[in-house]
């Protein structure tokens, strides 16, 4: 069993990593420092999530990883973006930033989305990977389903028939932006390319 050290202080991200690496003790890093917070100032998800991955790893003296992701809908040119998780404002409200999609979209028949997930791991040595993933899907007209966090409820995928927030953990896991880009990271782990 080995220690995952994960630069977010989000409970919904880091159950994504405990889904995958169920075997291993996944940590929060508000559980090693507190309070630690990084000025997201990249323009693009693997800029940001390298500008945690790096602090908290020159931090700790110990590998970390760290994830950027967020909803780009086509219609709205790719907004939210990077600005995803403070879309309505700095306070990081879910609730709000859904309203906000949505407003913006109105009736708006082209709704095409994604999601993005890039994830950076900064070993000891200060070196950095990168992993990303991505799904394709649909923006609802409101929000359905009681799981996940963030975009989940207003984002469909067809092959499913299910938004993001009707999926199981198991099936989110599997098929999810962050998912695809955790079982590259633990694939190049498991590898021992480290």
């Amino acid at each position: 069993m080995a220690d995952i050290v994960i630069a977010s202080g989000n409970k919904g991200k880091i159950n994504d990593f405990k889904v995958i690496f169920s075997d291993d003790n996944v940590i929060g890093i508000n559980e090693l420092i507190q309070d630690f917070d990084v000025d997201e100032t990249g323009t693009t998800f693997e800029e940001n999530a390298k500008l945690k991955s790096e602090a908290a790893a020159r931090l700790l003296g110990k590998r970390v990883i760290a994830d950027d992701s967020g909803l780009e809908v086509k219609a709205l040119n790719g907004e939210p973006g990077v600005y995803s998780a403070r879309y309505a404002g700095e306070t990081k409200n879910d609730e709000a930033n859904i309203d906000k999609v949505l407003e913006k979209l109105g009736d708006h028949t082209e709704r095409d989305a994604r999601f993005v997930c890039v994830i950076s791991m900064t070993d000891v040595d200060g070196h950095t990977h990168t992993f990303k993933g991505t799904i394709e899907g649909e923006i609802t007209l409101n929000r359905i389903g009681e799981n996940g966090f963030g975009y989940d409820p207003i984002f469909y995928i067809p092959e499913k028939s299910k938004t993001m927030a009707q999926l199981t953990p198991e099936e989110k896991a599997e098929l999810s932006h962050r998912g695809k880009a955790i079982e590259q990271l633990r694939a190049f782990i498991e590898g021992d390319h480290i």
